[in-house]
């Protein structure tokens, strides 16, 4: 059977006209009637399409099954005037209707006698919505058709794509007549006008068609883009679809293939999302990724889930599309805009020229006959400011040869120069990247990158496909090497302008995440991958040893400052030897504070950034003394207290009084401002049954990343679950948490915490009573728990439910267990985990805090009430076990949900 077969015997299934006309003089209640008719029909599409029929025929039916239903329901009032016509526009206009997509319609009249009218036309619509139809609708004459379009492209648009349903239909030949180019909106400003609207909802998307949850018809590359193209095309030639643009020599059948089989993959994931839905969504949310993956046949493999397959089938599909959306809209530009422009051309070698502004080959040759030339237009581009872009055909000549990148083209000293000679490029160096994967010739450079293109990670840490996510981490080197954002990145705008070889960090960056998808290590496979790279670009074994390193250590300053206390001398001195020299913790400082930015722009909070800023002063102190110099525990406290000292008018025989109850390791833990500050509230403090709550913003010397809750009360087996209790019922997040106690039963806790958008608390005094206060109030009653929060789980967080993780070991420096917990986020996390702790009757000495989109990765130094570490290894597992399953379960009942316990 042909196409128009398929769709003839779909649409006889669907629906009988003579059948439904009989129906409704045998019943009482036409709208029930039409009501059947609409879900019988539209279960039988849905049913069509889970057994794999094309989608594009699903949709011209379903627009078909609308017109017969609106004719029938037109025949049910009874109009007498003449001059009416109903007309379907926008994308019912064009035939085409999803199963819940909006049905628009024009009421079209000629003449004076509307008014007579109106009764029917509303009987009429309220009808349509009766019986279920999500109509639009408007009522115009055909001067006001012209009028309204003449004044907004979108009515002008939708008035383009208009066919009569029923009533007159010379009423829309004329309207047609009104409307048209010779009329309102000539080729030249509607096509300004419809680029320069893509321009703006390309920004509203941050021009990224990698979003996790991208909008399949809004999104960069969806079919809004597509349709785009239609439009211009039919203003232009007076077509009505893309053939059009075949035979008019705009578009090869090729490129004509790649463009519909990327609408009708569109389509499909559309009419998926319809359906599972139940409503309008056009949204690839969380919540239809799984089930569409399914519906579509994907299963999960070792390497990648189901959902990872289908989100990287979509992102290289519309990864095509905009690349095809992009040629054409410069072939419209070219042939509409800059038709009467006198082509000015400039030559630049004997390959390309300018013409006007725009790149182009100097014949269609050249490529063929000079390979290297793939490479080498987007250095130029790089180099010369005054290129805006490329001209279509060259686009289409890049995308026809880029088979040429082979092998020997990848071993050629030509490219292999052009390719670093734009890494060391001083400007747009990324924007080529961009452009160069985009048109497919970085994935076929470099192959190991063509196998990332369009992967995703499905969490809410990786906001980013790995592709665009890496690109987006050079960006940010660049934003830094350009100081675009000193108050973001003040000290990396320092370092920066000291390393030697700025290619060497963009190379680093490049393949951070190379290997990503392939299982196993990736960092260290993604070394291996970076090694080659050097070797085959001539750096030198020095060179590339430093990129290797980068590569396979690029997340080890983020683990250690986020999950280690930074402020032990020990930990310094180790992460220092990992760092060998200053050159070393330069280059992952940067390369470590562009990846958190292109991870997650919301992940650089300013306590993350203090955490950092710490990490790589304490480290480059360190290396300044040498390695074989370690800082001595004894001679740093020492150092502290001397400090704090002079910061006090106390009498320092008190002071040293007070200080003797407390261990060594309060003084490693905080700053001599701290020490000085806390020293001062406790001696200053005259009510000692009661506890002293102080609260106040870090220093800038402490990096002014985040709020500081001191308190200081009795020792209370309580005292952290009921503080993380209260502070969360106050929607404050703690990041770190210290706590030391005294011979005497005395608690010094400190708490630093941030606000939920990720800043400090700040000086609002009403918001800093009402925490002191609280707080204050909560401990002088340890025997009344406060209640753990029962917020609402926000909806992306739901789904992911991974089965919490949890790791006991101990620490024989510090004699203490530390408890490793890797967890689903959720509202009032916090507050159970200590409620669990206070349950093991375990001492909590210190936490580092650490959010990662969905999920915690949270460290609990803790101790037996005997204050040593716990050597029970069956208690290690029954604690274990407490942590997961209970953690496990509530997240199962927040989200409704089943999940496995998973114990380490």
């Amino acid at each position: 059977m042909t196409e128009t077969e398929d769709l003839k015997a779909i649409q006889t299934e669907l629906f009988d006209p003579d059948a439904f006309s009989q129906q409704l003089e045998q019943h009482h209640n036409p709208i029930r009637t039409f009501k059947d008719a609409l879900a019988s029909a539209q279960q039988k599409l849905d049913q069509h399409f889970c057994d794999g029929t094309p989608t594009h025929l699903l949709i011209y039916a379903r627009a078909w099954l609308i017109d017969q239903i609106l004719v029938m329901a037109w025949r049910q009032i009874p109009f007498r005037n003449k001059n009416l016509s109903l007309v379907a526009v926008g994308g019912y206009g064009r035939g085409e209707l999803h199963p819940h997509s909006d049905i628009d319609i024009l009421i079209l009249y000629r003449g004076f006698g509307i008014r007579k009218q109106h009764r029917h036309i509303e009987k009429f619509v309220t009808f349509l919505w009766d019986i279920g139809l999500k109509v639009g609708h408007s009522v115009r004459s055909l001067n006001q058709c012209k009028d309204d379009a003449r004044r907004d492209i979108t009515i002008a648009t939708s008035l383009m794509e208009s066919r009569s349903i029923v009533g007159e239909p010379e009423l829309l030949a004329q309207m047609q007549k009104k409307v048209g180019p010779n009329k309102i909106w000539p080729e030249q400003p509607f096509f300004t006008a419809k680029r320069e609207e893509q321009i703006a909802r390309h920004k509203k998307f941050n021009e990224l068609e990698h979003n996790l949850e991208p909008n399949v018809k809004e999104s960069p590359g969806g079919l809004r883009d597509i349709q785009m193209i239609t439009w211009v095309a039919k203003r232009h030639f007076g077509g009505n679809d893309l053939q059009d643009l075949v035979s008019n020599k705009f578009l090869t059948e090729t490129e004509f293939g790649l463009l519909s089989e990327g609408q009708n993959y569109l389509w499909r994931v559309r009419y998926g999302l319809h359906m599972l839905a139940g409503r309008a969504e056009d949204r690839l949310l969380f919540d239809y990724q799984e089930p569409l993956a399914r519906l579509f046949g994907f299963k999960d493999t070792d390497e990648s889930l189901a959902i990872e397959q289908l989100m990287q089938q979509f992102y290289r599909v519309v990864l095509r599309t905009m690349v095809l959306n992009d040629m054409l809209l410069q072939h419209f530009d070219e042939a509409i805009l800059r038709a009467k422009e006198k082509p000015v051309g400039i030559a630049i070698n004997s390959r390309f020229k300018i013409t006007n502004g725009y790149i182009e080959v100097t014949n269609d040759q050249v490529f063929k006959r000079t390979p290297f030339a793939l490479m080498e237009i987007f250095l130029l581009m790089a180099q010369n400011l005054d290129i805006q872009g490329v001209r279509a055909s060259t686009i289409r000549l890049i995308r026809e040869s880029r088979h040429l990148i082979d092998d020997d083209f990848r071993l050629d000293i030509r490219n292999i120069s052009i390719f670093m000679e734009l890494l060391r490029s001083p400007n747009r160096m990324v924007t080529q990247l961009q452009r160069m994967r985009r048109y497919a010739v970085l994935g076929r450079y470099l192959p190991e990158f063509g196998k990332i293109i369009g992967k995703m990670q499905h969490d809410l840490f990786h906001l980013y496909t790995v592709d665009a996510h890496t690109l987006l981490l050079l960006q940010y080197l660049r934003r830094i090497y350009l100081r675009t954002e000193s108050d973001r990145f003040p000290l990396a705008i320092k370092i920066i302008r000291q390393i030697p070889k700025l290619e060497l960090l963009y190379i680093a960056g490049l393949y951070h995440d190379i290997a990503k998808g392939r299982g196993g290590d990736h960092s260290k496979l993604g070394a291996t991958d970076a090694r080659e790279f050097c070797m085959r670009h001539r750096l030198s074994n020095w060179d590339a040893s430093l990129v290797a390193w980068l590569v396979e250590n690029h997340l080890i300053m983020s683990i250690t400052a986020q999950r280690k206390d930074i402020s032990d001398p020990d930990i310094i001195q180790q992460f220092a030897e990992k760092m060998q020299d200053q050159l070393h913790l330069d280059y992952l400082f940067l390369l470590t504070v562009a990846d958190i930015n292109a991870t997650n722009p919301n992940l650089w909070t300013s306590w993350r950034a203090t955490l950092m800023r710490q990490l790589y002063l304490e480290t480059k102190r360190a290396l300044s003394r040498g390695l074989e110099n370690p800082i001595d525990r004894k001679n740093a406290i020492n150092k502290k207290q001397c400090q704090a000292l002079a910061l006090l008018s106390f009498n320092p025989v008190i002071v040293e009084s007070l200080w003797h109850q407390l261990g060594d390791e309060y003084f490693i833990q905080h700053s001599h401002e701290d020490i000085a500050w806390h020293t001062q509230a406790i001696l200053e403090h005259t009510e000692p049954g009661k506890p002293l709550v102080m609260i106040k913003e870090l220093s800038m010397q402490e990096g002014a990343g985040g709020t500081q809750i001191f308190i200081y009360s009795q020792t209370e087996h309580h005292l952290f679950a009921t503080t993380a209790a209260i502070l969360e019922q106050l929607e404050l997040n703690i990041v770190d948490a210290r706590i030391s106690t005294s011979p005497n039963n005395f608690n010094l806790n400190s708490y630093i915490v941030l606000e939920e958008n990720g800043q400090p608390i700040g000086d609002n005094q009403l918001r800093l009573a009402k925490i002191k206060a609280a707080l204050t109030s909560a401990l002088q009653n340890p025997k009344q728990m406060p209640t753990i929060i029962k917020r609402h789980t926000p909806r992306r967080l739901q789904h992911f439910t991974m089965p919490t993780e949890a790791h006991i070991y101990s620490d024989s420096i510090l004699n203490c267990t530390v408890i490793e917990v890797v967890t689903p986020d959720r509202p009032g996390l916090l507050a159970r985990i200590g409620r669990i702790l206070l349950e093991n009757k375990l001492i909590l000495q210190k936490a580092k805090i650490t959010t990662l989109g969905e999920r915690v990765e949270d460290v609990f130094f803790v101790s037996t009430e005997h204050r040593e570490a716990i050597i029970d290894e069956k208690l290690c597992k029954k604690i274990e076990f407490e942590i997961c399953s209970q953690l496990d379960q509530w997240a199962q009942h927040e989200s409704g949900t089943g999940n496995s316990v998973t114990v380490i």
